[in-house]
């Protein structure tokens, strides 16, 4: 597991104190599963695989040649 540590304000620690204190646990396991509640409601954090989150530009390109990663003449002058 990695370690991150940051800071908070007064009234942020004596209200994580307070649930630690109720809970009997460590502060650690409260922001954890508060962070981890926080990321999985979140719309900024995407999950899925390339292909779902990138499905809707699949067929997107209409002028490409078909043969464009096995044709050899497409390939002339590729690394130089």
């Amino acid at each position: 597991m990695k370690v991150l540590s940051f800071k908070v304000s007064e009234t942020l620690d004596r209200k994580l104190s307070a649930v630690v204190k109720r809970r009997r646990t460590l502060k650690s396991v409260v922001v954890r599963e508060a962070l981890e509640q926080y990321l999985d409601e979140s719309h900024e954090v995407r999950s899925g695989s390339f292909l779902e989150l990138a499905g809707d530009l699949v067929g997107c390109v209409k002028d490409a040649p078909p043969d464009l990663s096995s044709n050899p003449k497409h390939l002339d002058g590729y690394g130089r």
